[in-house]
């Protein structure tokens, strides 16, 4: 069976001034009908100077505000609950000083129902004074998604006290144990969840080891994690990409995955989960760290591409990355959570382009490739274009093309001149792909 026929149909939801930037995935309500945004000002979203947090209905374009930053923070990158009316972003320091401006180790997460507008309530507590506090961080968070049962959520974490541009962890909060810090220093906070590091990370991995010097881009695995190799269950789980050594000390970034215990807080023997002036947290004891590419033998070694977060399959069994296939163009490739080798799934004459994500029920990935958006049937590795083929001015930015929940449309970003503006200055907008299935291709 071939791919299914679309008639797309391409809708500009957003107009007029401001900024736009759209999170990799998680960007749609639980009924399909709201896309989230942050107003982060140039259009590839690398400053963070947002101020606001904001949705726009998919069908109507009417625009409300989540959230608006206050006392000199910035906020962005936020994403949905799964089931609930509920937007976690990242929100920078209020009353910024010179020793605590807005940074990797000095941000957090934090929620807002979107019916309280306004109110936001933190996500992770921090403390950052010893002795430390189990459940709390000592740093900064960033790119909060939901599990998808909504009982969790994955971040990158930096730490403030041994801080390193190169050590990067990924951690997990448990949504509904409040920790209570104390207030003895001023950036100290409470926090709605308890919070874990669950990868470990060296700052010198031996090359041709599997240990790792920079863990990032998670994704979950599994709307109810994935079956292991001998037939049982497990129930969370965390791909992420792992940055390696190679024999030749080259560094490399591999797919990696974590297997979560069911009680993320006891901590491992003599391993702190707080850490400690010397030492960062310490994951939860029965955490798992595996890795599951090696290519480092390969002509294109590594993971590779526009900057993308790894996603699995709804049901866990495959999960996507970006690498270069033998022309050097980077393609989307999937591997079990058991390991193996890759496959090869787009095989276009070009590029993949942007993060990407799977339609919900599991068949087609939608990405950006060749000035145009795309799915791909993941089984046949047969790939349509949806939109028509722009300039490179006006075609959909590298930074999302995310399904909605009720797999009926996909939302991504591109450019548009202001006409309101004197300089004609370019614009991000938000589109969105209406997808109408007709019937399927042989």
């Amino acid at each position: 069976m071939g791919i299914t026929q679309w008639q797309p149909r391409e809708a500009q939801v957003t107009q007029g001034p401001g900024g736009r930037i759209l999170t990799n995935a998680a960007v749609w309500s639980p009924d399909s009908q709201w896309i989230v945004y942050d107003t982060r000002s140039d259009t590839e979203g690398s400053e963070f100077d947002g101020t606001s947090i904001e949705r726009v209905h998919a069908t109507t374009g009417e625009v409300r505000t989540v959230y608006t930053a206050r006392n000199g923070a910035h906020c962005g990158v936020a994403t949905y609950h799964p089931a609930l009316n509920r937007v976690l972003f990242i929100l920078g320091p209020e009353n910024p000083t010179p020793d605590w401006q807005y940074g990797p180790s000095h941000r957090q997460g934090v929620w807002v129902e979107v019916d309280r507008p306004g109110v936001a309530r933190s996500l992770e507590a921090r403390d950052l004074i010893p002795p430390f506090t189990p459940g709390a961080l000592r740093g900064g968070s960033h790119v909060h998604m939901y599990s998808p049962d909504g009982a969790l959520v994955s971040f990158t974490y930096d730490d403030a006290l041994l801080p390193s541009t190169i050590q990067r962890n990924i951690g997990v909060s448990l949504v509904g144990v409040p920790i209570a810090v104390s207030k003895s220093h001023p950036r100290n906070h409470d926090g709605t969840a308890f919070s874990v590091l669950v990868t470990r990370t060296t700052a010198d991995p031996a090359p041709g080891s599997d240990a790792i010097q920079r863990a990032c881009e998670e994704g979950w695995v599994g709307t109810d994690g994935y079956r292991r190799e001998d037939g049982t269950h497990q129930k969370r789980a965390l791909a992420f990409q792992g940055m390696v050594r190679a024999p030749d000390g080259a560094p490399v970034c591999e797919v990696f995955i974590v297997d979560l215990p069911d009680d993320l807080t006891a901590a491992d023997g003599n391993d702190l989960l707080e850490g400690t002036t010397i030492l960062r947290p310490a994951p939860p004891s029965g955490t798992r760290q595996r890795r599951l590419t090696f290519t480092t033998g390969r002509r294109f070694p590594g993971i590779c591409g526009p900057r993308h977060w790894l996603r699995s399959s709804p049901e866990g069994s495959r999960i996507a990355c970006l690498m270069r296939d033998e022309s050097g163009y980077p393609q989307i490739w999937t591997v079990s959570p058991s390991g193996g080798l890759p496959a090869q799934v787009t095989h276009d004459p070009w590029g993949v382009a942007s993060a990407f994500t799977w339609s919900p029920e599991g068949r087609f990935l939608a990405y950006a490739a060749d000035n145009s958006v795309f799915v791909v049937e993941v089984a046949s590795g047969q790939s349509h274009r949806l939109t028509p083929r722009t300039d490179l001015a006006r075609a959909p930015l590298p930074l999302a093309c995310v399904f909605s929940p009720d797999n009926t449309k996909i939302a991504y970003l591109r450019r548009v001149p202001d006409s309101l503006s004197p300089t004609s200055d370019w614009r991000n907008q938000i589109f969105v792909i209406h997808l109408e299935p007709t019937a399927a291709i042989d």
